[in-house]
């Protein structure tokens, strides 16, 4: 699977967008976990950055391709888990003071259905990070896979916080 192979697929789940502000629908596996990274406008602004050009994906191992530098709806990101291609699309953004994030649903090919949020959030003076998904399984090594799955996905999903949390002590 190529990147430019994947403007021909189609996302596999519905309801679409519910990792912006819920609630995760029914019927999937539900997972979210966050971490405050600092505090103050330079921390929100390096962890924001950080997000929106795909650290946390980096930062896990996954070496995404993507159709644009920064997440914005519509982009289509070819991440790579071994010899694995792992194909989504953004299917939404958001950019202010307070919240910053995107998230992306699966494309045909990957083994799982459903979505990942990614946000930046601002509780007062603290930053926090979130990562919010649904999904359920969609081939069989993740119908196998069983209760490890979801284990798995947690397992990146913390991975993805830390990557970011390197962001903002890189950043200074």
């Amino acid at each position: 699977m190529r990147l430019a192979d994947l403007a021909r697929l189609e996302l596999t789940y519905e309801p679409r967008g519910q990792t912006l502000d819920g609630p995760l629908p029914p019927g999937y596996h539900h997972l979210e976990v966050e971490r405050r990274l600092g505090a103050g406008d330079a921390a929100y602004r390096c962890v924001s950055e950080a997000l929106l050009t795909y650290a946390p994906q980096r930062g896990l191992g996954l070496r995404p391709a993507a159709t644009a530098p920064r997440a914005a709806v519509g982009v289509d990101i070819l991440s790579r888990l071994g010899a694995l291609g792992v194909p989504c699309r953004v299917v939404w953004t958001v950019e202010g003071q307070d919240r910053t994030g995107f998230g992306y649903g699966t494309l045909e090919g990957h083994v799982e259905s459903g979505e990942e949020g990614f946000l930046v959030e601002r509780r007062g003076d603290d930053v926090y990070a979130v990562v919010r998904a649904y999904a359920r399984a969609a081939r069989w090594p993740t119908r196998l896979g069983g209760p490890l799955t979801w284990w798995l996905q947690r397992v990146a999903a913390l991975g993805y916080l830390r990557a970011l949390q390197r962001a903002v002590r890189e950043d200074g």
